[in-house]
């Protein structure tokens, strides 16, 4: 697909200057939408049941709390990654779980012993020999859903640092950028825009923006890698939060029995350095919902 001539690009023609429409189609990315399969096509992704995993990987356990659930795996070769901008691996299989847990067991963004212990993403590499794991008492597994994929553009939103780069101010304490559009009461390219998110609903994801429900996610996860107010951890953070991209991103989904509390999602988040070498340990990861 040809981001420049996707229905977000045109919406930026349509409703901002011709300079502004550029920069615009300019920022899109694509990424990699996970949608049920239909009765052709092949399976690039799934959502709940067993787990394939090798014999000698362990199951991820938060201590103290209980096992995690399994959320879903992606199988690379599915995925079109030369048409992606971020270096997913070319084969083998990634793997999400998710500590799905209230009150003092639940994950929460301010608390990064709970993201760096209630989350987890395994890479297991093509070549290893996986069979279905069985989940141990306490992670029951969610309803199996497979999954195929479009590559599709994906847009900034108000928050994202490439959007404030582009038409804001990088010093607004705010974080925050209105779309330049000419439109004089402002709702048409925010009309465009939510359409064109409602078609790929639900919002199940591989690379390109996220798609926010409380605000820029990609400061959520920093704020697990560097916590704290001092002036160090600021300035961190707020490198950090610039080097971020998407990995994963899962939807509530009703037809896989997942809900993150009220119509929620999950994001995973890595920098392209760390996901180049295979260094899926230092993924960081926030949720959001309603």
């Amino acid at each position: 697909m040809q981001i420049s001539e996707s229905p977000v690009a045109q919406a930026g023609r349509q409703y901002f200057s011709e300079q502004d429409a550029e920069t615009w189609a300019g920022l899109l990315r694509p990424g990699f939408q996970l949608r049920a399969l239909e009765s052709e096509g092949s399976v690039a992704a799934y959502l709940g049941g067993d787990p394939l995993l090798p014999e000698e990987v362990e199951w991820p356990v938060w201590e103290g709390h209980g096992p995690l659930h399994f959320v879903g795996a992606v199988d690379c070769g599915q995925v079109p990654s030369q048409e992606l901008d971020i270096p997913l691996p070319a084969s083998g299989q990634l793997l999400f779980f998710y500590f799905d847990g209230l009150g003092d067991s639940s994950v929460t963004a301010t608390d990064p012993d709970s993201v760096s212990n209630g989350t987890r993403v395994i890479y297991i590499p093509a070549e290893a020999e996986i069979a279905p794991r069985t989940a141990p008492e306490g992670a029951a597994p969610y309803p199996r859903l497979l999954l195929s994929g479009d590559v599709i553009a994906t847009a900034p939103d108000n928050e994202n640092a490439a959007l404030i780069a582009a038409f804001g101010d990088p010093d607004d304490p705010s974080g925050y950028c209105d779309y330049p559009t000419t439109d004089p009461n402002g709702s048409g390219f925010w009309e465009a825009l939510t359409a064109y998110r409602r078609d790929h609903q639900p919002h199940h994801q591989i690379g390109g923006y996220a798609l926010p429900v409380q605000g820029a996610v990609e400061r959520e996860g920093a704020q697990v890698v560097y916590p704290g107010e001092d002036e160090a951890a600021i300035d961190a953070r707020k490198q950090l939060t610039s080097q971020l991209v998407l990995l994963a991103q899962i939807d509530s989904d009703s037809r896989s029995g997942m809900n993150w509390d009220d119509a929620g999602r999950l994001y995973w988040m890595i920098t392209r350095e760390d996901l180049a070498a295979g260094r899926f340990d230092k993924a960081t990861f926030t949720w959001q919902c309603e």
